[in-house]
């Protein structure tokens, strides 16, 4: 009877905790829980939050890219000139080596996109 008693005992022991080991947090080892989403903002205080100032250095059509100075930006990229491609060809007739913009650039493809500017006046 004991013989039997004890795989039936064993069973009920991992059913019964089976339930609770379900409900634990299932993040990797060492990296912090997902955090919940953050409340929505109106849209232009988060785009202007996220733009940067810069100076056009030189527009390359042929490349579609333009070479923008700047400082810090919020995405965490530090000062620095660097070419950037652009999200509509249009902008390259438009911008010009010396005028100071804000922009913003994608942060899907590592910021490499400047995707709007504004002229700063």
């Amino acid at each position: 009877m004991k013989a039997l008693l004890t795989p039936v005992l064993i069973t009920l022991s991992f059913g019964l905790a089976a339930p609770a080991m379900a409900q634990t947090d299932h993040s990797m080892h060492g990296m912090p829980a997902a955090k919940p989403a953050a409340t929505a903002k109106p849209a232009t205080a988060a785009a202007d939050a996220a733009m940067g100032d810069g100076l056009v250095k030189k527009v390359d059509k042929s490349k579609g890219t333009v070479t923008l100075a700047h400082g810090a930006l919020p995405n965490g990229m530090p000062p620095m000139t660097m070419a950037y491609k652009v999200k509509d060809a249009a902008w390259l007739d438009q911008l010009k080596a010396g005028q100071k913009i804000r922009f913003a650039t994608d942060p899907a493809d590592g910021g490499m996109t400047v995707t709007r500017y504004e002229l700063v006046k």
